[in-house]
């Protein structure tokens, strides 16, 4: 998020997870490019803003978790975690959407997995919303898919010199 050319264009909704700490779901452009964005923020008296801790979505990949996140239930039904699904990112690296357990609360992770010469595992590039937010944060997601797909979410055409 420190890179300059991320432009915020609208902001969708909160999840607040602390006093000091939400979720927030927004959409941004990057080179000409629009993503839907999950980033945690923080809200103390020495720092207020964007952490490391998110993820970005292509409109596609934007449509593809909205579909897994559909299909869960209101209340979660598995007592350990659950890998829901796995989406190429790019070269060596995939989002993974799972039901995670973590002191002793439910949530929805989404994190990256990076396999590449030098390492495999998971990244540090992820969030986690709590499970009893997964009816809002599908609504959040839900409304930046609408708001791509009405403003556009490609590259601007360049114009002929």
């Amino acid at each position: 998020m420190a890179d300059a050319s991320f432009a915020p264009l609208k902001e969708v909704g909160t999840v607040e997870l602390n006093a000091e700490s939400e979720i927030k779901f927004y959409v941004d452009e990057y080179k000409g490019f629009k993503y839907a964005s999950i980033r945690t923020f923080l809200k103390r008296e020495g720092y207020t803003g964007p952490t490391k801790s998110g993820v970005t979505l292509n409109p596609n990949l934007l449509g593809e978790v909205i579909n897994v996140l559909s299909k869960l239930p209101a209340e979660p039904s598995a007592l350990q975690d659950q890998e829901l699904a796995r989406f190429p990112k790019k070269m060596g690296t995939e989002l993974v959407v799972r039901i995670t357990i973590y002191k002793d609360t439910t949530g929805v992770d989404f994190r990256e997995w990076i396999e590449d010469g030098s390492y495999k595992g998971w990244s540090k590039k992820g969030v986690r919303v709590p499970y009893k937010d997964l009816k809002a944060s599908l609504g959040y997601l839900k409304e930046m898919q609408a708001f791509l797909q009405s403003s556009g979410s490609s590259r601007p055409a360049k114009s002929a010199a």
